[in-house]
């Protein structure tokens, strides 16, 4: 959180208090995302002008080969914090486009996130696929594989629980350690 505060990519915004996950072109603004933060708040949306070819980005420590892409820019941060690695790049597509269950006339497009992430940086030799695991993000996890693998190693690692994405399984871990620490302190 403290990188994000400092380097201009996270801020709570002043009128309703969402935080706002900011995407650069260099050092310019190109993309925003609000996220509510207030309890069971299910507000998110795309600042008005946001270009997805810039979306919210974590660059590594050091060097990197390989890049994980994610949903949402709320995803890209909680599995951060769950692996606690700086290794690599971990890129928000800034939402993904997928059929609805059972759909069968729909087509693939490259998301534009990606697309432009991997133009500018020709140094990547692999993508690991952080989507949902629910029908959607799967979906979207083999196409993205389907259309890269042969120029990339490709990597899935979807979360383990069936529905979740990668903020949930954050949640839950805090959750569960809040609950021994209050366990431990009531003896």
């Amino acid at each position: 959180l403290d990188y994000c505060f400092q380097h201009g990519l996270l801020y709570e915004a002043a009128d309703y208090h969402n935080a706002v996950f900011v995407g650069y072109d260099g050092k310019t603004p190109r993309y925003a995302t609000l996220r509510g933060t207030l309890s069971g708040s299910g507000f998110k949306r795309d600042v008005t002008g946001s270009n997805k070819r810039f979306c919210f980005f974590l660059p590594p420590k050091g060097e990197s080969k390989k890049l994980a892409v994610y949903e949402a820019a709320i995803e890209t941060m909680a599995h951060l914090s769950l692996e606690k690695t700086v290794d690599k790049y971990r890129l928000s597509l800034g939402g993904i486009s997928a059929p609805k269950e059972g759909e069968t006339a729909y087509s693939f497009k490259k998301p534009a996130a990606l697309e432009s992430f991997l133009a500018r940086h020709p140094e990547i030799e692999e993508i690991e696929l952080c989507t949902n695991n629910d029908y959607a993000g799967r979906w979207a996890a083999e196409h993205i594989e389907k259309a890269y693998q042969g120029k990339y190693r490709m990597v899935k690692n979807l979360p383990e629980k069936e529905g979740c994405d990668y903020a949930d399984l954050t949640k839950e871990r805090y959750e569960k350690q809040a609950a021994r620490q209050r366990a431990a302190c009531s003896r």
